[in-house]
Order: structure tokens, then sequence, then C-alpha cells
């Protein structure tokens, strides 16, 4: 059986991640009926293809998928955080209110009045970036 590296369990692991939000954020809205707002669009735009890529580059050993990976998630990572501070700083919302659909400072769950839907989105986001930074190139 060949003995499994770093590179390849950095792989895995950013690849069930990515899968786990993916599932879970449509869990959210297909099971538990969550309407998305804007800015949970743009996380799921992001965030869906990474588990199709991760899946991918992980299945294939082809470590080079760390160059659309780490783009990707770091620009997710931006969106999860304003959406984080727009939903738990008062004010920093924007004036503007939302005319239609959901608004962006709604909170559907909020465990122990931290863990919203965005944190959680956060959290992978940075769970997928530290393991992209450590996979290191194959040397000849």
């Amino acid at each position: 059986m060949k003995e499994l590296n770093v590179n390849q369990a950095n792989m895995y692991l950013a690849w069930i991640v990515a899968l786990t939000a993916t599932l879970g954020s449509l869990y959210f809205s297909e099971i538990r009926g969550f309407i998305p707002c804007e800015l949970c669009w743009y996380q799921r735009i992001l965030m869906y293809p990474l588990a199709l890529i991760l899946g991918i580059g992980t299945f294939q050993n082809d470590l080079s998928v760390k160059k659309f990976v780490l783009p990707m998630a770091v620009i997710g990572w931006c969106i999860s955080l304003y959406h984080y501070l727009v939903q738990k700083v008062p004010g920093f919302a924007p004036i503007k209110p939302c005319v239609n659909g959901v608004p962006c400072s709604a909170q559907y769950i909020n465990w122990f009045g931290v863990i919203t839907i965005p944190f959680l989105a956060l959290t992978a986001f940075t769970i997928i970036i530290y393991l992209m930074i450590f996979i290191k190139p194959k040397k000849n």
C-alpha cells in the first residue's frame, strides 16, 4: 500500500472541507429552507467549484490545482469576513436597505452567539487556505 504524503493529505483534507461546506450550504437552503442572501450566493459561487477542483486534484494527485484553489479561497474568505462583520458589528451593514430577498444581516443560525452561516464559510475558507499554503511542489 502506498504511503500518503503530506501534500496528498492536505489535498484530501481541503477537498473534504470544501465538500462539507458545499453540502452544508445545500442542507441549509434545500432542507431547512433558508433563503441565501446576496453575499451567501457569492460565497457559494467560490466554494462549490472548490469541491470539484479539489476532488479532481486529489484523486489525480495533481498539486497544480493549488494555483486555482488558493485565489478562490482567499476571495471567498474576504467575502465571508465582510458578511460576518455585516451580521455582527453594529453599523457595519450598508446604509441602503436590501430591496428584495433576504438582507445580508439576517442570521438564520446563531450558535453560542458567535457561529453563523458566514462564520462557518469563513472557517472553511480559512482551513482550505491553510492547507493549500503548506502544499509544496514536487522537486525534480
